[in-house]
């Protein structure tokens, strides 16, 4: 997997952005999606690894589909930070069943951007507005801003995991999170980051969100299955 990631640095796809470079800050902040449908240690990933399997079961889900996968690598001494988000709303998706698992491919510690997540923030009943990445205002769907987290950390419980190499989280759609920039001189913050969907996960196309490829003809409210999405369990 760091193979393939340095095979993506040289060779980006069409829907790579360089997020520090957007945002004119410091470092290198570097993301790209659907790397499996062009990578074979990706694609190996996604099908023979055990993410899918351990998606099924913190979901308690007989199907996953693979939603789509993404680099998202922070070189040493980048200042651009991840900014409080939950996934689920840049999506054409909805369901409770969708889940995100990051896998790290290099130690990651809270020096060199551990990801933070408001524990129980899945169950507030609130879906927020998409906060840019890149620091534009591409996201106009009529929804609240993302409450000011940093503010609020006395009244809210917030974790944060340090890991090794092969370590992963996994998080529920509407969890907020968001990571501080990456500190340190030398260690790199790589990560694989997998969007796995279950049973309950269905198509709902709106406007204005997170670039995609041409998204395949489904009907609002049919399931995800497609070339795009394939099944991977069920």
């Amino acid at each position: 997997m760091r193979d393939a990631a340095e095979d993506s640095l040289e060779k980006p796809g069409e829907l790579h952005a360089e997020l520090a470079s957007l945002r004119a800050e410091k470092g290198r902040f570097f993301h790209d999606t659907f790397i499996w449908t062009r990578n074979d240690a990706c694609k190996q990933f996604v099908f023979e690894s055990p993410a899918a399997r351990l998606a099924a079961q913190v979901m308690r889900s007989k199907k996953i589909n693979i939603f789509f996968d993404q680099w998202l690598i922070k070189e040493p001494e980048t200042e651009t930070r991840t900014p409080w988000h939950h996934d689920m709303t840049y999506w054409p998706i909805g369901g409770a069943q969708i889940c995100t698992l990051w896998l790290a491919l290099d130690p990651v510690t809270a020096e060199s951007g551990a990801v933070e997540y408001v524990k129980g923030s899945h169950r507030w009943g609130q879906k927020f507005k998409p906060a840019s990445f890149s620091g534009s205002n591409q996201y106009k769907e009529a929804l609240p801003e993302v409450p000011d987290i940093d503010a609020m950390r006395d009244e809210l419980s917030l974790v944060q995991y340090e890991l090794e190499p092969g370590d992963c989280t996994i998080h529920h759609a509407l969890t907020v999170h968001g990571s501080p920039g990456n500190k340190s001189l030398q260690t790199r913050r790589r990560a694989h980051v997998s969007r796995w969907a279950g049973d309950d996960a269905t198509f709902r196309p709106r406007e204005g969100l997170q670039e995609m490829p041409p998204l395949p003809e489904l009907a609002p409210g049919a399931p995800l299955d497609s070339e795009l999405w394939p099944r991977v369990i069920g």
